[in-house]
């Protein structure tokens, strides 16, 4: 019996995707080595170590529909949709090498007259005559006894979305965690006009099959059509859950502040795995009651803009003469924790 195994998923669901490497790597036999191919639409990937709100225009996200995802592995932040070619390489240790991985995708992409090669950061380069510009990024994840490689290829993607998405609004945020660092990146399209997504596909799985020396038959899988794969409805549920893609996010504080006619706020977060462990108010108001009400509310729950709403809409039904000023705060407050 083989030991190669090849999927392709027919799926865009970033969770999806994610929970499906996820389960195939936990349950993967010692003996396999295992190429996954595919693709997400309208998502901003996070690294395990990445705080949301510091590396993505959170508020840009919600309104334009743009799914949040946090992988299992380290680094960047990055935005996919279809012009992405998304490869996971796995294997056993000692078997697993990240540096034959990258040699697959170069000889592939190669295979096609481009001009790659790896660089120190993980990233593949396109050599133009502009100069060097990154067409994909990699990230590892490594347990004791295996690995995996994963990465995309730019081939086609909107770049003007990456400003749009990967750009934090400007914010009084002090945050730890990992932050992603930006290169100059191009689409292959730009210098081979007949690429495409089945293309790179096919490429890359001769360049894996004949790595291995042999060929398999490869495993469409989508929502509908799952391989075997223990445990997958549990690491779907994590993958998909608030707790996983916000609330995984590294402590950080943030402080907001505004004046109004009527008087002066100043909001301080603690937050801690994504809910408020902390909330101080100070206020030159003259009514400062309602204000504070808002904040003992908002203590011990979700950093959302769904907590903000449900305290704020709490207090005005309290303090109905008070609205006014209210909804003035509710009009400045959600954009700025967004």
């Amino acid at each position: 019996m083989s030991s190669l195994r090849v999927f392709i998923s027919n799926s865009y669901d970033p969770w999806f995707n994610l929970a499906v490497e996820e389960t195939i790597f936990k349950h993967m036999p010692t003996n396999e080595r295992v190429l996954f191919l595919w693709r997400n639409d309208n998502t901003v990937v996070i690294g395990r170590a990445q705080n949301p709100w510091r590396e993505c225009n959170t508020g840009k996200m919600s309104e334009d529909g743009i799914k949040l995802a946090r992988r299992s592995s380290g680094g960047g932040a990055v935005f996919h949709d279809l012009g992405n070619t998304c490869f996971t390489f796995m294997a056993s240790k000692p078997e697993y090498n990240k540096s034959i991985s990258t040699q697959i995708i170069v000889d592939a992409l190669r295979s096609l007259n481009l001009d790659v090669s790896a660089t120190g950061r993980n990233d593949l380069v396109l050599h133009t005559a502009d100069g060097d510009k990154k067409i994909s990024g990699s990230a590892y994840k490594e347990t004791l006894d295996r690995g995996f490689h994963h990465g995309t290829i730019l081939l086609n993607a909107n770049l003007n979305r990456l400003t749009d998405y990967l750009n934090p609004d400007p914010k009084k945020l002090q945050a730890k965690g990992i932050t992603s660092v930006r290169a100059r990146v191009t689409n292959l399209v730009e210098y081979l006009p007949t690429i495409n997504h089945d293309l790179v596909c096919n490429v890359v799985m001769q360049f894996f099959f004949n790595h291995y020396g042999e060929q398999v038959p490869v495993e469409v899988i989508s929502p509908d059509s799952l391989p075997n794969l223990p445990g997958f409805a549990e690491v779907f549920a994590k993958q998909s859950s608030w707790q996983w893609n916000f609330g995984n996010a590294p402590a950080f504080t943030h402080q907001i502040e505004e004046r109004f006619k009527w008087g002066n706020i100043d909001f301080h977060f603690d937050v801690e795995q994504g809910m408020i462990s902390r909330c101080q108010i100070f206020t030159d108001s003259l009514n400062p009651t309602p204000i504070q009400e808002v904040a003992n509310l908002l203590q011990q729950n979700r950093y959302s803009v769904d907590t903000f709403h449900s305290a704020i809409e709490q207090v005005m039904i309290r303090y109905p003469e008070f609205n006014p000023e209210l909804q003035e705060m509710t009009n400045w407050l959600i954009p700025a924790i967004r």
